[in-house]
């Protein structure tokens, strides 16, 4: 699969546009911002409908109790704001009065990971999503691409629950072509292989596929899997696809405590135990630097990620 690093769009501005157009067909759509709707693109929905956006100041808790109650009384509320406050100063509000009683609220985070790049550890999300994976009735959502972005906040507004979708700061390049469908229900086998299951979301899928197309041509052949919804988690296309290699590496611009590494080497020491490596973020974390070179330090980007695969694969071949 070819990726043109060259050609990179925001995928927050895609979330933004598509919340505008979803609000002329819905009017049950309304839009929660913390004061950074400038950077969640949200402004775009606000600038359409100022009647049914609210911008609750720096006050994570207020957004989501509000809108726990938009939601109550039959609105579809998305709140945004930056990851790291999304999910974490308003933990409480978010288990209590979205999940537990099943409100239809759709939180997104914005800025997700390292890649939030000079603003540092405080702003860059490595933990949101083991926080919204541990409370029941949240669905997770990582696009990959503008395209599956647009598709999966279509999904979140048309289907009912709590969902939570994460998005990063960065520009994102094309992986979909225009006959894309995201399935709420199935992960996506992108290459085929069998060397090696590389399991993988969000902005690092293509970072994962540009560094398994170099490594083909040194005559290593990964599988790679492309996992959009963390949670509910499609075990059986995993399960099947493992098989047919019994070793596994995940990638996530996550820590490995809690995310898609957690997710998946708990469904394989279930049902199909195999060797599992996480890559990620090692317990630790983040720090201020231009983005690129952030991916770089913690192992994410294309050129790490083939050094590690690689020796990952060398080491498995000889104890295999």
């Amino acid at each position: 699969m070819n990726i043109d690093t060259n050609n990179r769009k925001s995928i927050r501005s895609v979330f933004g546009r598509i919340l505008a157009e979803l609000g002329k067909t819905n009017q049950n759509i309304v839009v929660l911002d913390a004061d950074l709707s400038c950077s969640t693109q949200t402004q775009l929905f606000a600038k359409e409908f100022p009647d049914r956006f609210f911008d609750v100041g720096i006050s994570e808790q207020d957004m989501i109790a509000t809108a726990a109650g938009l939601a109550s009384v039959g609105k579809i509320p998305f709140a945004a704001s930056f990851a790291v406050f999304a999910t974490g100063r308003a933990y409480d509000q978010i288990r209590n009065s979205v999940c537990y009683p099943e409100f239809n609220v759709k939180i997104v985070g914005t800025h997700g990971g390292v890649t939030v790049g000079e603003d540092g550890a405080s702003h860059q999300a490595l933990e949101d999503i083991s926080l919204m994976r541990g409370i029941p009735n949240m669905s997770i959502m990582v696009p990959a691409d503008c395209r599956e972005c647009e598709q999966i906040v279509k999904f979140a507004a048309e289907n009912y629950g709590p969902m939570y979708i994460r998005i990063p700061r960065t520009n994102v390049c094309d992986i979909f072509g225009e006959d894309y469908k995201f399935d709420f229900c199935s992960a996506r086998v992108l290459e085929q292989g069998d060397d090696v299951t590389v399991i993988t979301n969000g902005e690092t899928l293509s970072e994962v596929l540009i560094a398994c197309e170099n490594l083909k041509q040194q005559g290593y052949n990964a599988q790679v899997i492309h996992v959009p919804v963390v949670k509910p988690l499609d075990g059986a296309t995993i399960i099947d696809e493992v098989k047919k290699t019994k070793f596994v590496i995940t990638v996530e611009n996550h820590s490995i405590i809690g995310g898609l590494g957690s997710a998946v080497c708990e469904l394989l020491s279930e049902y199909y135990p195999v060797p599992v490596h996480r890559i990620g973020i090692n317990d630790t974390f983040g720090q201020s630097g231009k983005w690129d070179l952030l991916l770089d330090y913690y192992g994410l980007s294309s050129n790490k990620l083939e050094i590690s695969i690689k020796r990952f694969v060398d080491k498995y071949r000889l104890v295999k």
